[in-house]
């Protein structure tokens, strides 16, 4: 034993990270989920939802690999420190499935169909993959073109409004009268103006998310140090070299700050743009489920849309990283 203690030390998370030494949370973990998975099996559910077995599977091979951690996190190198941080949402996580199970399968507190266990929404998932797969490509696709073509016309606009002063005058009182409109409010005109609702639904996206990005682009370009100017234009530099590598690379922060308000609110505005007619997509989907309430099958896709939007935000944050490399230590993000 003294030779497993010896040279320990802790991340301030209860778990070890130093080699040689048992990862407590681990074993935690183990027995949280493994009491999860008795409680789903164990105990018969109140109304009848699917799947029970397989949750409790998963739930028992997540354990396994929680218990194997325990005694060999020492092992995996640089992947040892975010698996430790992360030992105490894994003991939680284990902790409130069961809980969910009993106060919902079990124990019928928060009835049927209101409310769902974890393996009611994963027997969604495991019956209607399909249809589930078919809406998120639809969604994929109406977004994926609103959100890029609406931050890209937000973009010129708001290093035009930034860089003109003219451009400025006539359009920024503008962009403050249509910035705090929500873009739900344009439906009305939305059918007026374009002649399907897939096009209508782009639009929507599109002006959600082109707004911030506007705003924020002309708010960097205006803060830019004149000093920059000043020094570029001792080296000779015209008025198109200033506006594309000093106004825009020094703005480009505020920039990725608009990107992120504009893929948020491109996702709030997103269920209400697939309500207009359309035939598939996520909020189709919500709409349709709700309709016959099946709220199972609401809350599987709430959870994937969430999944969705915070992995775009994880991916825009590797690029902001990228992007903004050469400013570390220049600019406090």
């Amino acid at each position: 034993m003294s030779s497993v203690t010896e040279n320990a030390r802790s991340d301030g998370y209860g778990s070890a990270v130093n080699a040689r030494q048992l990862w407590r949370p681990g074993f935690y973990a183990a027995a949280a989920w493994l009491l999860a998975a008795a409680i789903t099996i164990g105990l018969p559910d109140v109304v009848p939802w699917g799947s029970a077995n397989v949750f409790a599977g998963l739930l028992v091979g997540g354990a396994v690999i929680f218990a194997l951690l325990g005694f060999g996190i020492d092992r995996l190198g640089r992947a040892r420190d975010p698996i430790a941080w992360y030992g105490p949402w894994a003991i939680a996580l284990g902790i409130w499935f069961a809980l969910w199970e009993l106060i919902t399968a079990k124990l019928g507190w928060m009835p049927k169909p209101f409310f769902s266990p974890p393996h009611g929404l994963l027997h969604v998932y495991i019956v209607d993959w399909e249809r589930i797969l078919i809406c998120i490509a639809y969604t994929a696709r109406l977004w994926s073109i609103g959100f890029f073509s609406g931050i890209a016309v937000g973009f010129v606009i708001g290093v035009s409004l930034g860089w003109s002063k003219s451009f400025s005058y006539w359009g920024m009182p503008v962009l403050k009268l249509i910035g705090p409109v929500p873009a739900s409010a344009w439906i009305p005109a939305t059918f007026f103006l374009f002649p399907t609702t897939f096009q209508a639904s782009i639009f929507l996206v599109a002006l959600a998310s082109g707004i911030p990005v506007a705003i924020l682009t002309a708010s960097g370009v205006g803060q830019v140090n004149r000093a920059y100017y000043d020094v570029a234009r001792t080296l000779g530099a015209d008025s198109r070299f200033l506006v594309l590598w000093v106004a825009i690379p020094a703005a480009l922060p505020n920039v990725f700050v608009g990107l992120f308000m504009g893929l948020y609110y491109s996702f709030a505005v997103l269920v209400v743009a697939e309500m207009l007619g359309a035939k598939y997509g996520l909020g189709w989907y919500l709409q349709f489920q709700t309709a016959y309430s099946a709220y199972a099958n609401v809350y599987a896709m709430l959870i994937i849309m969430a999944l969705l939007c915070s992995g775009l935000v994880k991916l825009l944050f590797v690029v902001r990283d990228r992007v903004l490399d050469w400013q570390k230590g220049v600019v406090q993000w």
